[in-house]
């Protein structure tokens, strides 16, 4: 009985959509709506590191960056647990690519669209049960009157159920593919057979496929989520019983009411930031234990390199 590893985790999601372009293009045809009813005929890979114009700002990885043939570009994040920073990295990133695409003294018009497309397996809108949102610039006042250029889409995938008639069958499919193909899969729903490209996403999903190298990066990717959720809860808990006591404290000048939150709010920040710090610390260390490079793990990472030996030395 075939095994599968589950493509949410990032080695699997990289080696299916960022080592087959006609994988990508079926997902990204399936889930992006585009406006003139046109789709990706073909692509062709770009790096996946945006550097920034600033040297001291950290550079940013995504994990598939692509151009098809009309010269539009398309950023493929796959998002394990929502973060608020998140949403404003997606924007970053997608205006950073759009903005330079052309050089100083170059024509505007031949600026073309960017659109960042993320799978989140969070949740991000509490208030609806939507699972789709589209993002573009647009006049509140005529909804009419849009820009295009900058198009970001956020799936959320818990929310995702197929039951609207509203939906194309491989955008069914491809979602339905993220969320139940892991590793407790033992009995594929014959549906996927429907869509040549999502079978054989599927067999790229096979445990047999992946070197003992890949399949140490696919535990060590996971051990990484199950920390980072961790520590999160856990400085979340400590930053709210840090920010009452100061909420309390600044409550009896400017109200209780208005202290707690604006205490809590600051406890949660700092317990983040201490937890986001720290599980980075462990991660390079737990990839230079396992026997991975400064080089590799600062490429893993999306560290640089003096940052990996820093932590190094400080072991």
């Amino acid at each position: 009985m075939n095994r599968y590893l589950d493509p949410k985790n990032d080695v699997v999601f990289k080696k299916i959509f960022g080592g087959h372009p006609h994988l990508l293009i079926s997902f990204l045809n399936a889930l992006l709506k585009f406006e003139d009813g046109s789709v990706i005929v073909s692509l062709e890979y770009l790096k996946d590191e945006l550097v920034p114009d600033n040297p001291l700002k950290r550079r940013s990885v995504v994990d598939v960056r692509c151009k098809d043939s009309k010269g539009r570009q398309f950023i493929v994040e796959m998002q394990m647990e929502w973060e608020a920073a998140f949403l404003e990295r997606m924007l970053y990133n997608t205006a950073k690519i759009y903005g330079n695409q052309i050089e100083k003294g170059d024509n505007y018009v031949d600026l073309q669209p960017v659109y960042g497309l993320a799978i989140l397996n969070g949740i991000f809108d509490r208030k609806t049960e939507e699972y789709y949102h589209s993002f573009i610039m647009q006049n509140p006042q005529n909804p009419e009157e849009k820009i295009s250029g900058m198009n970001i889409v956020l799936i959320e995938l818990k929310k995702f159920a197929p039951h609207s008639r509203d939906e194309k069958e491989l955008t069914v499919l491809w979602l339905r593919f993220l969320k139940e193909i892991n590793e407790k899969t033992r009995d594929i729903s014959p549906e996927f057979a429907i869509s040549r490209e999502i079978c054989e996403a599927i067999e790229i999903c096979e445990e047999a496929a992946y070197s003992d190298i890949e399949k140490i990066e696919y535990d060590i990717y996971w051990d990484t989520i199950s920390r980072e959720k961790t520590l999160i809860f856990c400085n979340r808990e400590a930053g709210k019983a840090e920010g009452e006591a100061i909420g309390i404290a600044k409550g009896k000048v400017i109200g209780r009411e208005e202290g707690e939150a604006i205490g809590i709010a600051k406890g949660e920040a700092i317990g983040i930031a201490k937890g986001r710090e720290d599980e980075r610390r462990t991660l390079v260390l737990n990839l230079i234990n396992n026997g991975f490079s400064a080089e590799q793990t600062a490429k893993m990472t999306g560290l640089t390199i003096e940052t990996v030996t820093e932590i190094m030395l400080q072991k």
